[in-house]
């Protein structure tokens, strides 16, 4: 059987833009594609552009190439697919509401997106609903990671969320999902899926059993759905999820799972045929003991190193985690000559090794930057305590087997595709120096923030440290004509936010503070105030 993996590069959610576990505010009209105007809050225009001319479903970034590849050739008994089982346990109850109607007719409307969902799924939906069904976890959370990444275990959003389960950092760490140079547990399919689950159950246990408001909180955080709660008992309203006054994303997050459980309950009602995924395990968890290179792992499990990596998206770079997990998911038809292929490695055959003589001004860490590599795994191996080294001893020092573009889903080699993506306008290179913030440099070259953050694969406040390098890309004069010719305009109003000023809304739409006076019959003397609703005309095709 195989499975097809094709991520869509870079769509938005129409109603919402999710940072994961946590929500900014997004607002455009739900699925409509052809609607001129928006209303956007903190959006950028290039998240305008996406949800206006892109698929509407899609709330976060995929930054794969699609990968296809076998797991093995079953028949699948249609009769008892994976899609059977879930329906047979799911549990709440639909509602005739609008919200669910309109996003119910989107998906009916959409059966190719459906597909392409499914097919990113399958090789972890068996998994997932053995993990809910253990938990006593309702079904319908199985399709939770459509509504939050596609299905996509690499998918990550500006708001710092990450992988199938959206994560963000904090709440990614606080239900176990370890995150260092080497690995991140958000990405891991075991790790995330047994976060959300804890998360899952702390959340219903805390609204009281009530899993509307369990999963409403998933999406904006228990304290925001808390206080709608108070809110509304305060006035004597009704405290049910459909009766709170919510973010619009959070409003429409719950009804999106409901419509995709009302369809996966009753197809043939709405003409939908599911993808035929089958009702048994196609991965195994394979133990490998300590650390191992993953190009050596795909060699011993014949498969490519993408399709070990695209299994195994949480490792970040050319080997596992020398401190753990210690574990692969590997196709269930390739463990036996794995483990066979294993167990006849020694401790030096797992990675590969270079004796390497210290040089003066050398240091752990520059030396470990060069051989992509890591301080702690230089001490631990060459039984280092602390920093001191001395020019002329040698190191040894465990190396990738492969040239490192050769890992293909690796952190470093995902960024680097992501810099050297051709783009309208210079490229530049920019060495972050000590002292530089991300809005100095945006400042410098006349561009946003966010375009900075989206061109190098970070979100907006994620650190720098000097010495990375970013790509920044400036309006070239000589193809002014081109892009006039190519523009996509469209008309939207922006709501001022707290520390907001001309200058800046300018720079975040690629304006001119005159064009924000003219369309909006105001004065830059004049203070802007949070609330404030501006008219701006955006080419969506040339912004951020």
């Amino acid at each position: 059987m195989k499975y097809l993996y094709s991520p869509i590069k870079i769509t938005l959610a129409s109603a919402m833009f999710l940072t994961g576990c946590q929500t900014t505010s997004f607002n455009t009209a739900e699925h409509d594609t052809e609607q001129e105007e928006v209303l956007v809050d903190i959006a950028s225009p290039s998240e305008i552009n996406q949800a206006i001319l892109a698929d509407p479903t899609a709330n976060v970034i995929h930054p794969v190439a699609d990968i296809e590849f076998s797991l093995g050739d079953q028949d699948i008994d249609v009769t008892n697919d994976i899609w059977q089982r879930i329906r047979l346990g799911l549990t709440f109850p639909i509602d005739e509401n609008p919200r669910l109607q309109s996003q119910r007719n989107w998906y009916v409307k959409h059966p190719t997106y459906l597909d392409r969902v499914a097919k990113r799924a399958e090789p972890f939906l068996y998994y997932i609903v053995e993990e809910l069904e253990k938990n006593d976890i309702p079904l319908e959370i199985a399709l939770l990671p459509i509504v939050e990444s596609a299905f996509d275990p690499f998918a990550y959003s500006h708001g710092r969320a990450s992988g199938m389960w959206q994560f963000v950092p904090g709440t990614g760490k606080r239900f176990g999902m370890k995150q260092n140079w080497w690995y991140d547990g958000r990405r891991d399919v075991i790790a995330s899926t047994e976060g959300a689950i804890a998360y899952l159950k702390y959340l219903h246990k805390f609204f009281d059993g009530d899993w509307l408001l369990a999963l409403a909180a998933y999406n904006s955080g228990e304290g925001r759905v808390r206080r709608a709660m108070r809110n509304n008992a305060r006035k004597n309203k009704p405290t049910d999820f459909w009766s709170l006054d919510l973010p619009k994303e959070t409003r429409a997050y719950v009804p999106k799972l409901l419509a995709l459980a009302d369809i996966v309950k009753r197809p043939d009602e709405f003409g939908i045929k599911l993808y035929e995924i089958e009702n048994q395990s196609v991965l195994t968890k394979v133990d490998i003991g300590s650390q191992l290179d993953l190009a050596k792992a795909a060699q011993l499990a014949d498969l490519t190193l993408g399709e070990l990596q695209r299994l195994n998206p949480g490792f970040n770079r050319w080997a596992t985690d020398p401190d753990g997990p210690h574990y692969l998911l590997l196709p269930a038809s390739k463990v036996d000559n794995f483990n066979t292929g294993l167990a006849k490695l020694t401790d030096k055959e797992r990675l590969a090794w270079q004796r390497y003589k210290i040089k003066n001004g050398d240091s752990l860490i520059k030396i470990a930057n060069k051989f992509d590599t890591n301080v702690h795994l230089i001490q631990q191996v060459n039984n280092i305590k602390g920093s001191q080294i001395r020019a002329g001893k040698y190191l040894l020092i465990p190396v990738a087997t492969q040239s490192l573009d050769s890992y293909i889903l690796s952190q470093d080699q995902r960024l680097a595709t992501k810099q050297n993506r051709t783009r309208a306008g210079t490229k530049i290179n920019y060495q972050v120096k000590s002292g530089d913030t991300l809005w100095d440099i945006a400042n410098a070259h006349k561009v946003s923030s966010r375009s900075i953050a989206k061109w190098n694969g970070m979100a907006p406040k994620d650190y720098i440290k000097p010495g990375q390098t970013l790509v920044i890309w400036q309006k070239s004069t000589n193809n002014k004509h081109l892009e006039t010719e190519k523009a996509v305009m469209r008309n939207i109003t922006y709501r001022v936010r707290k520390g907001d000023s001309f200058s800046r809304i300018a720079s975040k739409f690629n304006v001119s503070i005159k064009e924000i006076e003219q369309w909006n019959s105001i004065s830059r003397k004049n203070y802007l105030q949070p609330g404030q609703m501006l008219k701006l005309s955006v080419d969506v095709t040339n912004s951020i």
